[in-house]
């Protein structure tokens, strides 16, 4: 007989049963009423030698343990009405059983468990002082968008001319909302004393148009941050550029490889005319407050994604009506007010095989050519000649970058 094996697991379940206990005893101290080292590992022991006897073994080592577990609780909950370290006791029997089956995904668990029960005062500071009661709400709203909703949904398209996916455009929403998740969470990690630079790169991912704007606002009514306002929209576009590339590789990942290197330039162009705005803006400065708190805006992401699909519907009337090249002046046009759209359409034909790897390409720089002068006009307006020379220069460097590449890589 070949005892290695239970030997083995014997031990894994005896030093989960050691790591919980040292967690819960250190936590207590001397406290003698609560479960320790010596409990733990005893009770893990019991869970891994029923588990070796069998099933009905096990029902009954589970059934006395949650007995004197609820006799325990009943003495103690005065003094402690927390169920912690109950749970943890019938955790430790099981994760004891599953030793037997998988030492090493139970040892895994047990040290997932340790760390749980060892971090109950910095998980207690999150939940009450860190995270406010919209940024929870936010994140079981992405959640449910994530991982209830969007498995619900057909992958294939429900309307005749075989356009709308719901699944595709509910991963775009999903898409939408996570970016605004990250973007929030950093900017709540860095703080404002980052300046506008992290600011504007973060507000781009809910919408770059209405950041271009803001910052041309903030820039009118303080010239001297001018050169910080210029480069926090410019940054504000790089995120919007990024959301871009996921939306393409979302609907056509064929599509992002090919065009990897001209939207690698179109970054590297955003990104060198936002360093020299920075630079000329010296020392950081302090972005405006701002009211909503939210992570992200549920009706933005789905504005967003309604436009996608009414653009795609139109790209594709007018791909019957006069061809490919109809398709793509419609996405170019639709870019002068939603660029993601637009960018979900050329994807689209790109990926059906609707029009060829380099005419996709040059759609792209279309989009950006076409956002590049919707937002320099918008820059303008907003901000006056000086902010939208600086802001419109950035975007003329991203997109003559892109179509500069495409050229280049052209077969």
């Amino acid at each position: 007989m070949d005892w290695g094996s239970p030997l083995a697991a014997l031990a894994t379940a005896l030093g989960i049963g050691l790591l919980i206990g040292a967690v819960r005893e250190r936590q207590h101290g001397d406290v003698l009423a609560k479960a320790g080292v010596r409990t733990h590992a005893l009770l893990a022991l019991a869970g891994a030698v029923a588990a070796m006897l069998g099933t009905p073994a096990l029902l009954v080592v589970l059934a006395a343990v949650a007995a004197l577990v609820l006799s325990g609780y009943h003495v103690s909950r005065q003094q402690d009405p927390g169920l912690t370290g109950e749970v943890a006791m019938l955790v430790t029997v099981l994760l004891g059983a599953l030793a037997m089956q998988a030492h090493a995904l139970a040892a895994a668990l047990g040290v997932v468990v340790a760390v749980l029960l060892w971090a109950k005062a910095p998980l207690h500071r999150i939940s009450h002082e860190l995270v406010s009661e919209a940024e929870v709400q936010d994140a079981l709203l992405l959640a449910a968008a994530a991982l209830v909703v969007l498995p619900l949904l057909p992958e294939e398209a429900v309307d005749p001319w075989g356009v709308l996916q719901p699944a595709m455009l509910w991963k775009i929403v999903v898409l939408i909302m996570a970016t605004g998740m990250l973007g929030h969470l950093a900017r709540r990690a860095t703080g404002a004393r980052r300046g506008l630079s992290l600011a504007g790169f973060f507000s781009g991912f809910a919408s770059s148009t209405a950041a271009v704007v803001s910052f041309g606002q903030l820039s009118r009514n303080q010239p001297a941050l001018c050169p910080a306002a210029a480069a926090a929209a410019l940054l504000a576009n790089l995120a919007s550029l990024l959301l871009l590339l996921g939306v393409v590789g979302m609907v056509s990942p064929a599509l992002l490889r090919d065009a990897a290197w001209p939207m690698a330039a179109a970054v590297a162009g955003l990104l060198l005319a936002a360093s020299a705005w920075l630079w000329r803006a010296g020392a950081n400065a302090e972005p405006p407050p701002d009211p909503d708190a939210r992570a992200f805006h549920l009706t933005h992401a789905l504005l967003i994604t309604v436009l996608i699909a009414a653009v795609m519907l139109l790209a594709e009337a007018l791909r019957r009506l006069f061809g490919e090249t109809g398709a793509m002046l419609g996405a170019a046009v639709a870019a002068l007010a939603e660029l993601h759209a637009a960018a979900a359409t050329i994807a689209r034909l790109a990926g059906t095989g609707g029009i060829s790897a380099s005419e996709a390409r040059w759609g792209l720089v279309a989009l950006l050519a076409s956002t590049t002068l919707a937002k320099s006009v918008l820059a303008f307006s907003s901000g006056g000649r000086g902010y939208g020379l600086k802001v419109g220069t950035g975007l003329l460097a991203m997109t003559l970058a892109a179509a500069t590449v495409t050229a280049a890589t052209a077969p």
